[in-house]
């Protein structure tokens, strides 16, 4: 729904990350078709994406941040991803559904200095948070999911 809403706002390139398929039971809460069932979630989400507004740029990587190998390559989009290219992105968006991914982004944005937004919708998508951090001005992720924050 982020993606959807930056998207037709004329966000100027969003990156996406996720390694998962579109399944039938993502339909009561995410913006994917029927037909769509089976393709990776972030071909899917371009293929919509661009139907709403071809005018922004998509980058997609179908791959697990939290794996070694990916996460060097997620930190480089991170500090390279802009779209004028080789500058950081603006700011990171945290949507994902696991407690290894928020961590693996907090330890990429920690690292980097990058400003980035941890959000999260409850299983029944009636409630949901949303923080800011900021690296060496707010409390990091780490912190704040052991309830400090």
């Amino acid at each position: 729904v982020t993606a959807e809403m930056l998207t037709r706002c004329g966000v100027g390139k969003l990156l996406l990350f996720d390694y998962d398929k579109v399944e039938l039971a993502n339909m009561n809460r995410l913006f994917f078709r029927p037909d769509q069932s089976g393709l990776s979630k972030v071909e899917a989400a371009v293929e919509t994406l661009r139907d709403i507004n071809p005018d922004v740029e998509f980058e997609v990587h179908n791959y697990n941040i939290t794996t070694v190998d990916n996460f060097q390559h997620f930190m480089s989009r991170i500090s390279q991803g802009h779209l004028r290219g080789g500058r950081p992105v603006d700011l990171v968006l945290s949507c994902v559904d696991n407690f290894e991914a928020r961590m693996a982004i907090n330890q990429a944005c920690s690292e980097l200095g990058q400003p980035w937004l941890e959000s999260g919708v409850s299983e029944n998508a009636v409630s949901g948070h949303l923080q800011l951090i900021k690296p060496g001005e707010t409390a990091c992720f780490a912190v704040r999911g052991r309830g400090s924050g």
